[in-house]
């Protein structure tokens, strides 16, 4: 069983753990936001493969097949990574008049 804290204590451990949103956003449009932001790279990224696959119709040819894939793998693939919110402590600094 955990030990009783102190008010003090418990205020502190608030500052550091919880998290706020502190984008500018509205928090609800995240819910959308999120989801959009890891189609929209991948939709990029199977659209540029298509395009270069476009070439290798027809007839097999070597050559034209090494070109194709040299071109595929020459591109980094696009990503996108959420970041996290920041701890409830830096927030309210960041909104405390300066």
């Amino acid at each position: 069983m955990g030990r009783h804290r102190s008010p003090r204590e418990k205020k502190v451990l608030t500052y550091t753990r919880d998290r706020r949103n502190d984008y500018g956003a509205n928090d609800k449009a995240s819910r959308r936001a999120i989801r959009r932001n890891k189609r929209l790279p991948h939709r990029a990224n199977r659209h540029h493969d298509h395009q270069r696959l476009t070439a290798l119709a027809g007839a097999p040819d070597p050559a034209i097949d090494q070109v194709v894939e040299v071109r595929l793998r020459g591109r980094r693939p696009k990503t996108w990574r959420k970041l996290p919110d920041l701890p409830l402590g830096e927030h309210l600094e960041r909104r405390r008049p300066a």
